[in-house]
């Protein structure tokens, strides 16, 4: 059986994070991957975060292959045809240093791969961990789907995404509910540079993103967006498991759904689907993260259900619990202790990252919003009805439209009920 210092499973960006991490640090690692190659069966809306990124290479964006830098980030409210939107640009956004890049994960995982082997770290693709080996209740190494795939390690690193199957076999991690993780589709769809900039208003090479809500999901608690790539638009949409089974919508249907407003559709009008995508993501947040560590064994990224939906982060959390896991299981071997408390300074590291701080910020609003489904049913269409009798010019005195759209909203929805919503939240947050 060979013998690792750092085995890592998984090469998403936390996988590749921690594997850089460790071998910068000295250890000997390799990375088993599932897919043919990293980024093949790796799956997200498509922004890559500087900041993070940069803390795992330097200057990444030199050589690395990105789509465009974002410059601006639009969100929008759509009840039936109608749609709100609110944005904002910063141009300064497209120089150095950078905020954001939109990405396609084949090209960038796998230029993230080549960063790692770099830094002498060895990549086993097309290979399945299906259990940690043990020496008495010691980890020990990883169990692999080969004939004669067993390889030791002093500590494994877990980056398997959602599907949290070694984390759960290994005692750290539950069984996936369907409230707790979401469905998203994604299509990659072709248009011309220029018609991208055009119909978003942007310079050449520029980029955006938009964040859709309420009819974009049919009120269900999730997202839809487009992201634009160089010569094609990223396009999604992600709700909550449980509420897409109740409401008997398949991703693919209420993908075509998404496709059919006009807003959208304009935008993707003359190009031509090249890549449909799936995957599951995890949206439990800091209520349902499972057991960061035990003895030889730490747990980053998505299988730590390090998911910021509400700020579109996932990313950036995935490279920094990475890059924190790496440097740890490094330092821990170096010391000679790999025991569950020579490991537990990755759990208090991380929580003294924005990433789990975050996490506990909004630590409630999930639960809110999963038991206010009218959020994204109801204030959409008062919003829309209320910017539509703000908008259109009659012979209606102000004050009186200004009435009107309070009746208006109060018989949608009541004053009490409003003040109680906007209570709830309040605390949802607190």
């Amino acid at each position: 059986m060979e013998n690792f210092d750092v085995i890592v499973v998984g090469g998403g960006p936390a996988g590749l994070s921690a594997a850089i991490s460790a071998a910068k640090a000295g250890m000997k690692t390799v990375v088993i991957e599932r897919g043919d190659y990293p980024g093949t069966k790796n799956v997200m809306g498509g922004v890559l975060y500087t900041q993070a990124t940069a803390e795992v290479v330097p200057e990444f964006w030199k050589e690395a292959p990105l789509e465009r830098p974002v410059i601006e980030q639009r969100y929008g409210l759509l009840s039936g045809d109608e749609i709100i939107t609110a944005a904002y640009r910063d141009p300064a956004w497209s120089q150095e240093p950078y905020n954001a890049h939109t990405v396609l994960r084949v090209k960038f995982d796998g230029w993230l791969a080549k960063q790692a082997e770099n830094a002498g770290v060895m990549i086993i693709p097309e290979t399945v961990v299906e259990d940690l080996l043990y020496k008495g209740d010691l980890v020990v190494g990883v169990r692999t789907g080969r004939a004669e795939g067993d390889l030791g390690a002093k500590v494994v690193i877990l980056a398997e995404g959602a599907n949290n199957f070694v984390a759960r076999k290994a005692g750290l991690a539950s069984e996936l509910q369907s409230d707790k993780v979401a469905v998203a589709v994604k299509e990659i769809i072709a248009l011309p540079q220029e018609k991208i900039e055009d119909r978003f208003c942007l310079e050449p090479g520029q980029g955006a993103t938009i964040e859709l809500f309420g009819d974009s999901t049919d009120g269900m608690l999730g997202t839809a967006f487009i992201y634009t790539n160089q010569d094609s638009l990223s396009i999604g949409v992600g709700v909550i498991l449980n509420q897409l089974i109740e409401k008997k919508w398949t991703p693919n249907d209420l993908l075509e759904n998404l496709k059919s407003k006009p807003y959208i559709k304009r935008l993707l009008q003359g190009g031509e689907t090249k890549e449909y995508l799936a995957h599951l993501l995890p949206e439990g947040g800091y209520k349902a993260m499972p057991k960061l560590y035990r003895q030889g064994v730490l747990v980053t990224g998505d299988t730590a259900m390090l998911v910021n939906g509400i700020h579109r982060e996932g990313s950036n959390l995935a490279m920094t619990s990475g890059r924190i896991a790496g440097k740890v299981a490094a330092e821990a071997i170096k010391s000679g202790d790999i025991s569950a408390q020579g490991l537990s300074i990755y759990d208090k590291r991380l929580r003294d990252t924005f990433v789990v701080k975050d996490l506990h910020t909004y630590r409630n609003l999930t639960g809110f919003m999963e038991s206010n489904p009218h959020l994204l049913q109801v204030y959409p269409e008062i919003a829309a009805n209320a910017m539509h009798r703000f908008f259109t010019a009659s012979d209606t005195p102000k004050g009186e439209g200004f009435k009107n759209i309070a009746k208006m909203a109060f018989e949608k929805h009541s004053k009490g009920a409003i003040f109680k919503d906007i209570f709830r939240a309040w605390r949802a947050l607190k």
